[in-house]
């Protein structure tokens, strides 16, 4: 399924190629990785102890992740809290 909310995302490389970006820096670990598709952040999942993808998403409103799991392909829309298909576009840009 698409949303409006993939409409007219252009996605970008990932600023952090092997981790959480605030993780990272903080000395945290972390589950799983989400990919903004608006910015190219990479924050770790809501399982992780610091939940960075969903606090990315209240600090910018970019309304789409996608899975940066290592042949994982889905994406999740934080607006419409669903799970959506990853854009063609993003495809480079996974693991």
């Amino acid at each position: 399924m698409m949303c409006q909310h993939e409409v007219g995302v252009e996605p970008v490389p990932p600023r952090t190629p092997g981790g959480c970006e605030e993780c990272l820096r903080l000395g945290m670990p972390w589950v799983h990785l989400r990919l903004c598709l608006t910015c190219g952040h990479v924050g770790c999942c809501d399982s992780s102890p610091g939940r960075h993808a969903t606090r990315h998403f209240h600090a910018t409103t970019h309304p789409v992740a996608a899975s940066f799991e290592p042949g994982e392909r889905w994406a999740w829309c934080y607006i419409d809290r669903t799970e959506v298909d990853v854009p063609p576009e993003a495809a480079p840009y996974l693991r």
